[in-house]
């Protein structure tokens, strides 16, 4: 954890999260997930901002782990919305829950929807009431879902900010008003992901869709098609080596990582990896 962070360091990456999806949160325990703050937290530099995943499925468990992220220096908590019980989670259930989160917190909060995983959707009309709660900063919205990030957008307030979470519509999604990412494949691509954002905001529409288009055949093979275990075998590849997925969760065939070698040499000669 040190040695990437260390890494990430180097890069023109303007923030760093960890405990997210990508970051197998799920499959830690508490006294893991304290161990991996601290050892991100040692190797991120002072300055540039530090986010840790706090989402429990309980409200209770939620303000405990964001009071430690805090505690060991984290500079701001991404909490997810929890699913397990998918059919009672509606609109007062979440601000419910995110206020409750929020009043207790000493950083500031990053909503965090990702459908695909939890089961479960926050609605634009939650967002929309806890985007006014002085310590609830923006959302991150991994869903892909170009409509939902413009709605978010349109009715919370300008500084509230919204954040991208698949690489594969990263553009889409700033054209609807996204501030930024949060990308898993940022991970593997650094620079690039920095630099698309950089050309939306300072170049032109067509340098910034010819990068999207060269980042997406990689952005689907360690996103929706091979997710953690693709990611981790492409950033050994680079030599980057953060080990296997952890179980349940297996490592990808041997067929697999060619072609995840492949669509790296091809992207070399494209873009800076």
């Amino acid at each position: 954890m040190r040695d990437m962070c260390a890494r990430l360091a180097e890069t023109s990456l303007r923030g760093l999260v960890v405990l997210g999806t990508t970051g197998e949160a799920m499959l830690l325990d508490e006294d893991e997930s304290d161990r991996a703050i601290a050892a991100a937290r040692s190797a991120w530099p002072r300055g540039r901002p530090f986010i840790v995943g706090t989402g429990r499925e309980s409200t209770a468990a939620t303000i405990r782990a964001t009071k430690r992220a805090a505690d060991l220096g984290a500079d701001m908590a991404l909490v997810r919305t929890p699913g397990f019980y998918k059919s009672q989670m509606n609109t007062d259930v979440f601000v419910r829950h995110y206020t409750a989160v929020a009043d207790a917190s000493r950083v500031p909060v990053l909503l965090y929807n990702f459908t695909a995983v939890t089961g479960v959707n926050i609605s634009a009309d939650a967002v929309e009431k806890l985007a006014h709660h002085e310590l609830i900063y923006g959302i991150k919205e991994s869903g892909g879902d170009v409509a939902q990030i413009e709605e978010f957008v349109r009715r919370t307030p300008k500084d509230f900010m919204v954040f991208a979470g698949s690489s594969a519509t990263f553009l889409g999604a700033l054209r609807a008003g996204a501030e930024g990412g949060i990308l898993a494949l940022s991970c593997l691509l650094p620079n690039t992901c920095q630099g698309l954002l950089d050309l939306f905001m300072h170049g032109t529409p067509a340098e910034a869709e010819k990068l999207q288009q060269e980042i997406l055949p990689i952005a689907k093979l360690v996103g929706s098609m091979h997710g953690i275990a693709g990611l981790k075998a492409a950033m050994k590849l680079i030599g980057c080596d953060v080990g296997d997925p952890r179980p349940p969760l297996v490592p990808v065939s041997g067929a697999i990582v060619a072609t995840l070698r492949d669509a790296l040499a091809t992207l070399k000669e494209t873009v800076l990896v």
